[in-house]
């Protein structure tokens, strides 16, 4: 799928008049980069291609190496930490990149970018310019990919029940549970009002945050929503969050019978197959459903920038109150809004203690990566798992429609993830030491405990709070406020 796209390539680098060969052919003949990142096609298998574009016009060999998801932070960080520096570039979730600045393990790349006349910066969207890739102010990572979940739903589906798509989750429970059992790609089985992907040790904490998001954060990006940032104090066991843990449940009344040991590469095949009705994802679903395998669906996923909530918490009290222009001032008609970033995006990072020449090669391929003439077309492509980061690659429908899609799902798309970023309640993955303890282990661990059945939502909501805790203090909590306020931009 993806070489069938090398001829557009050359078109949209001409196009957009950008110079994608480096200036000196074979410059970096003899050097390998070792790069490190998820399995399977998605993220990876683009890497690994254009890697071979990029040997071909630098000399550079890129080496593309696949760990399970849990597994990529662990090996990056005890890699780069203990020296053995077997590892040159890290692809992974932008928001890692704080930890391991912390440890002084990330090259400052600004010195890099500097002196490139090929990435265009400031085509790069402010929230990913400026929270995805730099730390403390300074460009430590760079951008493939820019993530935020939304929510998705089957306009045909819903115009055909006469249903409005969910404003609120409130909403998004009543539609789900008027659509559920309906046939939605006519073979005659009974589909699915919801599609969550559940599974423990997966990616499911991330969709219970981005239903948090808009009942506890309520005034601007750099509040936040796990933590009171002037004491580093968890703000997880109250009754905003406990909303949220009785919403994420209930959808399951409306998925399917297996959703908790699903991941979101099953949710992706049942959506694909035409059986959910709404689903909570990132912004591949635009694109997905463009593929071979989708046809039942091509052109009926629409997306909606976000779900937001009516009641917001009071973070003096720990108790809900209804949106106001006091307690929620960015609320859109008596609905508080906050677009997750959730994971934040895949972006790459170069080892401070790779050698010199092998760390310019490293930035020369991210680089290539991240530039207008590269990415523009590798976002087009849901099989890349790449989603849209740049401004060029929002400003127009023009390239989505050439790759496929139809101009109505375009407009709605790319109006969706517009909306999401230029909303100024937009919520920020945890960015900071510990964060992957924070949400991958413990939040987790109690999410999916609750979902099981085998803890109450009070008990889950406390062993949080407890677990959050001790791995605040694990790391200082003056230096866990510090980075907090790094984080958030503040």
């Amino acid at each position: 799928m993806f070489r069938k796209h090398l001829t557009a390539l050359t078109v949209s680098a001409a196009a957009l008049g950008a110079v994608t060969v480096p200036a000196i052919a074979q410059e970096f003949e003899g050097v390998t980069v070792n790069i490190l990142t998820r399995p399977g096609y998605v993220i990876a298998g683009p890497l690994a291609e254009r890697g071979v574009d990029f040997e071909a016009l630098t000399g550079a060999k890129i080496v593309v190496t696949e760990v399970p998801f849990a597994e990529i932070f662990p090996k990056i960080q005890n890699d780069w930490a203990t020296g053995t520096n077997s590892i040159d570039v890290g692809v992974f979730a932008a928001g890692w990149g704080v930890e391991l600045d912390a440890a002084g393990l990330l090259e400052d790349l600004d010195p890099y970018v500097a002196a490139d006349d090929k990435i265009q910066l400031d085509d790069i969207a402010p929230y990913f310019r400026e929270f995805g890739q730099k730390v403390g102010g300074k460009t430590k990572l760079l951008m493939v990919d820019g993530d935020f979940q939304m929510v998705y739903y089957r306009t045909d589906v819903l115009s055909a029940a006469g249903l409005e798509p969910p404003k609120t989750w409130e909403d998004y429970l009543d539609v789900a549970s008027k659509i559920h059992g309906t046939d939605m790609n006519g073979d005659g089985e009974a589909d699915y009002g919801s599609c969550i992907f559940k599974k423990r040790n997966a990616q499911s904490y991330f969709a219970i945050q981005t239903f948090a998001a808009p009942i506890v954060q309520t005034q601007g990006t750099a509040q936040g929503f796990h933590f009171d940032n002037a004491t580093m104090k968890p703000i997880v066991n109250n009754a905003g969050w406990k909303k949220a843990f009785e919403l994420y449940k209930a959808t399951g009344e409306f998925g399917p019978p297996e959703e908790l040991n699903m991941d979101i590469g099953d949710t992706r095949a049942l959506f694909k197959a035409g059986r959910c009705g709404l689903l909570v994802e990132w912004g591949d679903p635009g694109t997905l459903q463009l593929d071979d395998d989708a046809s039942a669906v091509k052109g009926k996923i629409f997306a909606i920038a976000g779900v937001g909530s009516r009641e917001v918490l009071d973070r003096e009290t720990g108790e809900l109150v209804p949106v106001s222009a006091e307690s929620a001032p960015y609320a859109v008609d008596g609905i508080n809004y906050s677009p997750f970033a959730a994971f934040g995006g895949w972006a790459g990072a170069i080892n401070a203690k790779a050698d010199q020449k092998t760390k310019d090669a490293a930035y020369a391929f991210l680089s290539y990566m991240n530039q207008p003439a590269q990415s523009g077309i590798d976002v087009t492509i849901g099989a890349t798992g790449y989603n849209p980061y740049r401004i060029s690659q929002l400003s127009s429908t023009e390239p989505w429609v050439k790759a496929g899609m139809p101009a109505e799902l375009a407009e709605n798309y790319l109006g969706a993830i517009n909306s999401a970023l230029a909303n100024p309640n937009m919520s920020s993955d945890m960015k900071i030491p510990g964060a992957q303890q924070y949400t991958a282990v413990v939040l987790d661990t109690e999410l999916a405990r609750y979902l099981a059945g085998e803890i109450s939502v009070e008990e889950a909501l406390e062993n949080i709070e407890e677990g959050w805790e001790e791995i605040t203090e694990d790391f200082g909590r003056d230096e866990q406020i510090a980075a907090q306020a790094l984080a958030l931009g503040e």
